[in-house]
């Protein structure tokens, strides 16, 4: 049995499609520019003999309908697929549900319903999982579709946590609150936190880091999500490649009041020309240290804001769940910025964490502890895999049906 994960935006969609029986990897790539003059079909798979093999194409795709179609002619064409009945499910990411959903949801009717109301929380996502789940029912109609929700894991937070001190009625009908976004990354390595640590997930308070272009942190505590720093957008919290993070809200009115910008400046300044882009004239993190080496004083900026923030959201979440397990780095950033990772953590020893200094500066790409051995706080790197936590979370959901 076969489980493929689609993630479809509103010109691209990227896929994944494992075997169920040892979560092995078959294919995965990309379907991208949907709509436009020259589309981009990529397709990577491992033959018979174990190498591994690209398809690339830069044909026109027209709809999503059009690129899912290319997908199944190619694992048709490599082996990969012989029949649908091989699918045991699709799996769907889907950025935002709103409070609806706290686990993932079979596909129906209703919860399409529940993704459309929330595409004016999600204008730029969820439009494009909806083509994408309306290309996949059309192409694979007896098979079950799961959505899987970045903002399911966050459901558990108390309203102390997602609720803004704002008037009532924003909240009760216009639904803004704080919903939190990675979950799908943060639930993955939580998981694999326990595991390292040799205790079952309910019995573990931890601290997840997903640092990439986007980042996000989340206090976890037995298992459970009870506080993150993103809100009603991914805007909110850490620093990141062109998002600021937190920004005073007077900053916006200062914008309009003074210097004229209207709302799409606005949005443009702060999800496309903040962030690290802002503060140095660069969103990737490597290039950053790259320079930071030279002396470059911007460069130093960015990466000294940046882990700053983060240091005050690791002190803030280990305020608020008093006991603290781990501290979890993931995501592009937290599993290669082995300088990120000991600029966040420096000078933290009275609160417990302690990191040993070589093993923070070995690379790896595997599951690792990089903090001192008599370090209280224990200090893991666990490479995120949000692909495969979708098709673990559509397979358990849709095996009872299998039955």
């Amino acid at each position: 049995m076969k489980i493929l994960v689609l993630n479809s935006g509103s010109s691209s969609i990227k896929y994944r499609l494992f075997r169920v029986e040892d979560w092995l990897v078959l294919a995965g790539g990309i379907v991208g520019r949907i709509g436009e003059p020259q589309g981009e079909f990529r397709f990577n798979w491992t033959d018979a003999v174990g190498l591994a093999r690209t398809i690339q194409a830069d044909e026109p795709i027209p709809s999503h309908q059009e690129g899912l179609g290319r997908l199944i002619y190619a694992l048709r064409a490599q082996g990969l697929l012989a029949e649908v009945a091989e699918i045991a499910a699709i799996g769907h990411r889907v950025v935002h549900g709103g409070d609806h959903f706290s686990a993932p949801a079979l596909i129906d009717e209703r919860v399409i319903a529940a993704i459309e109301s929330c595409v004016p929380l999600a204008p730029l996502h969820n439009p494009g999982h909806l083509a994408g789940i309306a290309a996949a029912r059309a192409a694979f109609p007896s098979v079950p579709q799961v959505a899987v929700f970045d903002t399911a894991f966050h459901q558990t937070m108390p309203p102390e946590s997602f609720r803004y001190a704002i008037p009532e009625w924003l909240y009760t009908q216009h639904a803004i609150r704080r919903y939190g976004f990675h979950g799908t990354s943060h639930q993955y390595v939580a998981r694999r936190a326990a595991g390292l640590l040799g205790k079952p997930l309910e019995r573990c308070n931890l601290i997840t880091l997903h640092l990439g272009n986007g980042a996000s942190a989340a206090a976890i505590r037995a298992g459970r999500c009870v506080d993150t720093s993103m809100g009603l957008t991914p805007l909110e919290g850490l620093v990141m490649g062109t998002r600021g993070g937190d920004v005073d809200p007077g900053v916006i009115i200062h914008l309009v009041r003074h210097l004229g910008l209207d709302i799409e400046a606005i949005d443009q300044l702060l999800n496309r020309q903040s962030g690290l882009l802002g503060l140095c004239g660069a969103n990737d993190m490597r290039e950053i240290l790259e320079r930071v080496e030279t002396g470059d004083d911007r460069a130093e900026l960015a990466l000294a804001v940046t882990c700053q923030r983060l240091k005050k959201y690791v002190g803030a979440y280990l305020a608020e769940l008093g006991r603290v397990d781990a501290i979890v780095f993931t995501g592009g950033i937290g599993e290669n910025a082995a300088r990120v990772r000991a600029c966040a953590c420096a000078d933290l020893g009275h609160l417990g964490i302690v990191l040993d200094g070589s093993l923070n500066a070995l690379p790896s790409k595997e599951e690792r502890c990089i903090s001192a051995q008599a370090s209280p706080i224990v200090v893991l790197v666990i490479p995120t895999d949000e692909e495969l936590e979708i098709a673990q979370q559509t397979w358990r959901l849709v095996l009872p049906h299998g039955n």
